[in-house]
């Protein structure tokens, strides 16, 4: 009560995670963050529904196969500017405002500028990613088509998750979700505009996400302009801070390379599914989309654990943290693990809803891979729920280079090591599907054990 005395005329549009019983506070906060991630996840969806139902197998094959490479270039920048979110959080929970806005401003000037690289590269490199890839000749070209379009508004994409970090540090997960909102229903509409109406094919698709997209960062930049605020931009004080810059490298660096090397790992595997051809290419992609739901609650309470331990900690309420990390885990393992069932039985008809083709072979074979997909998956998602439960913890804790480190051994190295032997051996799709749960299940056990054993909780205040 102290600290929000302190400040509260500052924090109209912020809340404290330091008060009130620790479920409770972290159910409420991480609803509005599942709701965005839903929405979010029903953003990129649409894409591939109307696609595939507009434009057939190929062209949704074309925009599902870029989806890896999206995660790979954008997942770093997003990553880093995670670490905003961490130092953001920690000054917020101890009541140091003049921090709290020298890191605001720190960070979104440092992703405008991570946005504008992001969109030089993709545009430049986008071919020869995906001929490296060994996307399909068939398939190449709408690829590079739609992919070009996507990196051109990369510095929406990267401002809007930076200023939903911002706003989500300091208790305020409701804005970003009503944004987010308004842009996904702004996406469906135009996709079904320039696509079916219009018949732009996949640039449509690609336009009418950065359109949406754009929206989205805009809405969240007059938030962050409004005054009364504790997050309040002002034009006069854009510009970087050094001390806070390289708080945000030492705790953002670690998550952008861990998103990396999971994002690398999986432009492999997709690689690997390429040579399977468009079918495969289209039923994988598919699962994809549906996989992407299975992840909410995961990611959701990842997120909420990250901004409410750092908050915690920062007030020095080392009990309290333990008490939200607890549940946390627990509820998060629980929500993934029914969403797995749901789809473990049911998936082969969620595949079925994104393709439309006149070749009912092909969408039989669709549907069967993308089926035998769920089937060595679904069962396993509490362990990637555990996984990344943990490292939500680990970041807001400040120790950020954890989770980095096992991302890095198992999420990359092993399942690449994996990969490359077991295809080598025999070339099925399903010893590729193995490769997740396999390494979901080390990481797991890597996990409980630092968890278990470790003062994970001590030495933040330094």
């Amino acid at each position: 009560m102290k600290a929000f005395s302190l400040f509260q005329h500052h924090t109209q549009s912020a809340r404290l995670l330091t008060e009130g019983k620790p479920w409770k506070v972290l159910v409420s906060f991480a609803t509005p963050i599942f709701l965005s991630q839903l929405f979010q996840q029903l953003y990129n969806t649409a894409d591939s529904w109307i696609v595939g139902n507009f434009l057939g197998k190929e062209a949704l094959a074309a925009v599902n196969s870029s989806g890896s490479l999206i995660y790979l270039l954008i997942s770093f920048f997003v990553g880093a500017s995670m670490g905003a979110g961490v130092v953001i959080s920690r000054y917020f929970g101890a009541g140091d405002l003049e921090r709290v806005s020298k890191a605001v401003h720190t960070n979104v000037v440092f992703s405008l500028i991570c946005g504008v690289i992001l969109s030089v590269f993709g545009v430049i490199m986008t071919p020869h990613i995906l001929r490296w890839m060994g996307v399909p000749d068939d398939v190449l070209p709408r690829s590079t088509e739609y992919l070009r379009y996507y990196f051109l508004g990369s510095v929406p994409v990267v401002m809007y998750n930076s200023m939903k970090g911002v706003m989500n540090a300091v208790g305020d997960s409701r804005r970003p979700l009503y944004y987010l909102i308004v842009s996904s229903v702004l996406n469906v509409v135009l996709d079904l505009l320039f696509v079916g109406a219009f018949g732009m094919g996949v640039r449509g698709a690609a336009i009418a996400t950065v359109l949406s997209q754009t929206v989205s960062a805009v809405l969240c930049l007059l938030q962050l302009t409004r005054k009364g605020t504790v997050y309040r931009l002002e034009w006069k004080k854009m510009r970087m801070d050094g001390e806070s810059l390289r708080q945000i490298i030492k705790y953002g660096l670690p998550t952008g390379v861990q998103n990396s090397v999971i994002g690398f790992a999986n432009v492999l595997v997709q690689t690997n599914i390429n040579s399977f051809g468009s079918v495969a290419m289209a039923a994988c992609g598919a699962y994809s989309r549906i996989e992407g739901f299975v992840f909410l609650p995961i990611m959701s309470f990842s997120m909420a654990l990250t901004s409410y331990i750092g908050q915690n900690l920062g007030a020095l309420q080392y009990d309290r943290a333990k008490q939200g990390a607890r549940f946390g885990i627990i509820a998060s393992v629980l929500m993934a693990e029914a969403i797995g069932l749901v789809v473990f039985f049911f998936g082969g008809f969620f595949i079925s809803t994104f393709i439309t083709d006149q070749d009912p072979a092909a969408v039989a074979e669709i549907i069967a891979i993308g089926s035998r997909q769920f089937r060595i998956e679904a069962l396993f998602y509490f362990l990637l729920a555990f996984s990344h439960a943990v490292a939500g913890i680990c970041r807001g804790a400040g120790k950020a280079i954890v989770p980095m480190l096992v991302m890095l051994l198992v999420w990359c190295v092993i399942r690449i090591i994996y990969i490359t032997v077991a295809m080598r051996i025999s070339h099925q799709i399903e010893l590729l599907f193995a490769a997740y749960p396999l390494t979901w299940f080390i990481s797991s056990v890597i996990y409980l054990i630092y968890y278990k054993k470790s003062d994970w909780i001590h030495g933040f205040e330094q």
